[in-house]
C-alpha cells in the first residue's frame, strides 16, 4: 500500500506536478512616472511606452493574475510564477524608462575583421582570413554602433538586445582551431 503512493506520487513529480502546496504572494510592481502600461487578459500581457520607446510582451504563467491598482501593478499568485510574472514586468518597466545598453570589444590576433549593419542584417567581414562574410541577425529594434573596437549595442526589451548579442557571439564562434590560439571574437566588456 505504502509502494502504491510513493510510485503515484513520483509519476506526478516526473509529469511536472508537484503535490506540495506553494505559498500564495501578492506583489506591487510600481510603475515609474512617465511610463503608460496596459494590461491584457489575467496580466499575461503587457503593453509599456515610456522615454526610451514601447514594448509589448506577453507571457503566460498559470496560477498567477496581475492588475493595474492605481500607479501599481499587482501580481497575485503562487511564490515561483509570482516572482517570474514580476520580474518580466520589472525588465519591461526599465527597459521602457531608461533602455539597456551593452557595450560588447572586437577582439583579433590574426586577421582584422570588422562589423557592418544592412537592415537588419549584421555582416562580419574577413573573420579569420574568410572570403564569405558570416551573418547574424539583428533583432527587433534593437540599434548597433560601431566605434572602431568598440561594438555598442542598444534597445528597449533586454530580451531583444541578449539575443541580438547571442546572435554575433554564435556568428564569430570558432570551429576546428585550437580555442588556445583562435581567441579572436566579439566579447562583452560591460553588462
Amino acid at each position: 500500500e505504502n509502494g502504491r503512493n510513493w510510485r503515484a506520487s513520483h509519476r506526478l513529480h516526473l509529469l511536472g506536478i508537484n503535490m506540495a502546496k506553494s505559498p500564495q504572494i501578492t506583489h506591487q510592481l510600481p510603475v515609474p512616472s512617465g511610463v503608460t502600461i496596459t494590461l491584457g487578459e489575467n496580466g499575461h500581457t503587457i503593453k509599456a511606452a515610456g522615454k526610451s520607446g514601447k514594448v509589448e510582451r506577453i507571457v503566460k504563467i498559470d496560477g498567477v493574475k496581475a492588475a493595474v491598482a492605481g500607479s501599481n501593478i499587482e501580481i497575485t499568485g503562487n511564490l515561483r510564477e509570482a516572482n517570474t510574472l514580476r520580474a518580466h514586468f520589472a525588465n519591461v518597466l526599465e527597459g521602457v524608462q531608461n533602455g539597456y545598453k551593452r557595450k560588447l570589444k572586437i577582439v583579433y590576433a590574426h586577421f582584422p575583421f570588422s562589423l557592418e549593419v544592412k537592415g537588419k542584417d549584421i555582416v562580419i567581414k574577413n573573420f579569420l582570413g574568410e572570403k564569405q562574410p558570416r551573418h547574424a541577425d539583428l533583432i527587433g529594434q534593437t540599434k548597433l554602433e560601431i566605434k572602431g573596437a568598440d561594438v555598442m549595442v542598444n534597445g528597449v526589451d533586454i530580451e531583444e538586445v541578449g539575443q541580438t548579442i547571442a546572435n554575433i557571439r554564435q556568428a564569430t564562434r570558432i570551429r576546428n582551431r585550437d580555442s588556445r590560439v583562435f581567441q579572436d571574437g566579439v566579447y562583452p566588456v560591460e553588462l
